[in-house]
């Protein structure tokens, strides 16, 4: 830990919590410019990012046809653009997956280099602090806590996050994602894909919060009545035990859980 009073888990995880320190990122930045690219992208993505003001920001999804995810980002609005930012960890890039869609609109996508991101507490999710460019004035970016902080507390408070916990194959529901959908807006891609999964009452699998043995791994089976239903996804060490998150049917989520190390409960 670089911070001089964190020396455990533990207690980073409680600094982050409560706002008196932030956790590196490995993210990438993607500038979306252009006299079109407020109205473009508010049509694409699930939050209503159109009326935000400079300087702030929102956690949205971006979504295939289909409703399954195709991107996690923050969005951050600038005075004439937008800055998206994805964990690099995610299968494609958001630029990528956005550029189909520019055609004849006056849109630009570009991707930021060296730009320092951080992660730091909110309500519900993190918020993103970002740095300066090495080409901007110097400054300081208050990260001085590792990414694993960052995974330790949102495992703890039970955030799904994509492409772990959910994936590809996932609707936003599955991973209670659902809050980063204004449903008030008039469109966003996927849009109508969504509304037939809400009318069939409930997701096919979902992420739970849950508490195990220690030993627990990400890619352990799960397992209810002798049989598998999922599989865990994240994995945070809490005391002797461990906090995760897992991804069983949707039938199952009821159900007496076990995993290889032991039996699981609810948290």
């Amino acid at each position: 830990m670089s911070h001089p009073e964190i020396t455990n888990v533990d207690e980073a995880v409680r600094a982050f919590g409560e706002g008196r320190s932030s956790a590196a990122a490995d993210a990438r930045v993607v500038r979306v410019s252009g006299s079109e690219a407020r109205g473009w992208l508010d049509d694409l993505v699930t939050a209503r990012v159109g009326a935000l003001a400079p300087g702030a920001q929102t956690r949205s999804l971006l979504l295939s046809p289909t409703g399954r995810i195709r991107a996690d980002v923050w969005v951050v609005a600038r005075d004439r653009s937008f800055l998206l930012i994805q964990m690099r960890d995610q299968p494609r890039s958001i630029a990528d997956l956005l550029a189909p869609y520019v055609l004849s609109s006056d849109v630009g996508l570009d991707e930021l280099p060296d730009v320092d991101v951080g992660l730091a507490s909110g309500d519900p999710d993190a918020r993103v602090v970002l740095g300066r460019a090495p080409a901007d004035p110097p400054t300081h970016l208050p990260a001085d806590l590792p990414a694993e902080v960052f995974e330790a507390w949102r495992i703890r408070r039970g955030i799904a996050r994509f492409p772990l916990d959910v994936d590809e194959d996932s609707t936003p529901a599955e991973g209670g994602l659902e809050r980063l959908i204004d449903a008030t807006k008039g469109c966003f891609l996927g849009q109508e894909a969504v509304a037939k999964i809400r009318n069939l009452g409930h997701p096919a699998r979902i992420a739970l919060a849950l508490r195990g043995p220690g030993g627990t791994a990400p890619g352990d089976e799960v397992s209810a009545g002798g049989r598998a239903v999922g599989v865990v996804t994240s994995v945070a060490a809490d005391g002797e035990g461990s906090v995760l998150m897992a991804r069983v049917g949707w039938h199952e989520r009821e159900a007496d859980l076990t995993v290889p190390t032991g039996t699981l409960s609810r948290r």
